[in-house]
């Protein structure tokens, strides 16, 4: 009994580790995160599943319940309640799927990565080893996920510590080699640093330094500018014309997030706005669940959130390009970028609004996720954030 004692707080110290130095924003350490797996197959018992998996899973999203306050401008404990809940669903799959009978155990951490990489316990599926697969495999496109997975695996059988030793030289070999995904030629992802006004400032003069910053950009030589989520806040054909007016003849296309209400609820949307028309070119698949998506809002008569549209338009094409769009929370789950890139994206455009994430890793984990997954399949990378 001690011994299982002691063997469960090592594994729980070793799995806050993991947690911490893979999900520290920096990409290079993602594939700490694989360690998990080994962790896992050792724990001695159900009890140590449940502890290290939440170790892990916590340490990895400890920016969440600072958000959460930030966010609503409220005290802590609504971020840590909706911390733990958010665990739930990583810690009971790899709970349930844990078998005292090591040579199942392989079979059963195959079962949950599957299980929280796809909805609907994929919708919280954060810190998910296969994101290091583009740091181990870049370029390896489907043969690297699939590597990653075998090599997951294999952590969890006997031969852990020789495939522990395999995958660290790709590591290693990857970090010698390593650059970072390139941009689209003409294409620019802006940054701003607005905070919690953009998006909210409704103002004339909010959209003119807007249009002003992307003919500055556009005069460097851009042709197709990205800029964040919700930076043109509410959409309506007013603005649309107003934007349309100040393109015409500029012979730029810009990609900027917004909302597009109805009397049902919102979308969170990407538009497609130059100097001709305007449109929605993507409708987000996966909102931020309860800020902004409540699926329970249909059973309490509960109207305006966002419409999680899950496997809708996972590749929109602009300027002879195939897009795979992210919005904000789809840069920290699996499935949204699998399901684009599987749809034949060769550039992935990820925007987000990340100003609630002050003081957190947050939105440096959406940047190093994003460059993983571009990286793995060899595709141009087009970032806008604001902060």
């Amino acid at each position: 009994m001690r011994r299982d004692l002691t063997l469960t707080a090592v594994l729980a110290v070793a799995a806050v580790i993991s947690g911490w130095v893979g999900w520290s924003g920096n990409p290079m350490l993602l594939p700490a995160s694989c360690a998990f797996a080994i962790i896992w197959s050792k724990a001695p018992n159900r009890i140590a599943v449940l502890i290290v998996s939440a170790a892990y899973f916590l340490t990895a999203s400890r920016g969440l319940p600072h958000g959460v306050q930030r966010f609503y401008s409220t005290d802590v404990w609504p971020g840590l309640i909706f911390w733990l809940a958010a665990s739930s669903s990583f810690v009971l799959v790899h709970l349930a799927v844990w078998s005292k009978r090591s040579t199942l155990r392989p079979f059963g951490f195959l079962v949950a990565l599957v299980l929280m990489a796809v909805p609907p316990f994929g919708i919280t599926g954060w810190a998910h080893p296969l994101t290091a697969s583009g740091v181990l495999f870049p370029g390896w496109e489907w043969w690297g996920l699939a590597a990653m997975t075998a090599g997951l695996m294999g952590l969890v059988t006997r031969m852990g510590p020789a495939v522990a030793v395999a995958l660290t030289g790709f590591w290693l070999w990857s970090a010698a080699i390593w650059t970072d995904p390139h941009l689209p030629a003409t294409w620019r992802g802006v940054d701003f640093e607005m905070g919690p006004s953009l998006g909210r400032d409704a103002t004339l003069k909010r959209q003119r330094d807007l249009i002003a910053t992307v003919h500055e950009v556009a005069s460097q030589g851009s042709g197709f500018i990205v800029l964040p989520e919700s930076a043109l806040g509410l959409w309506t054909p007013t603005l649309g014309s107003l934007w349309t007016e100040n393109l015409r003849g500029r012979g730029v296309t810009i990609i900027a997030g917004a909302a597009v209400l109805d009397p049902g609820g919102y979308d969170n949307v990407l538009l497609l706005v130059d100097g001709d028309d305007s449109k929605v070119l993507y409708r987000a698949r996966m909102p931020v669940p309860v800020s902004m998506w409540r699926p329970w809002g249909t059973l309490v008569d509960e109207h305006g959130g966002a419409r999680a549209h899950f496997f809708a338009d996972p590749v929109v094409e602009v300027g002879g390009r195939r897009i795979a769009p992210l919005i904000c929370y789809e840069q920290l789950l699996v499935w949204p970028v699998l399901h684009s890139l599987l749809a034949g994206a060769d550039v992935v455009v990820a925007v987000g609004n990340g100003w609630w994430t002050a003081g957190s890793s947050i939105v440096d984990v959406q940047r190093a996720n994003v460059t993983a997954w571009a990286s793995l399949f060899g595709t141009s990378l087009v970032i806008s954030f604001n902060t």
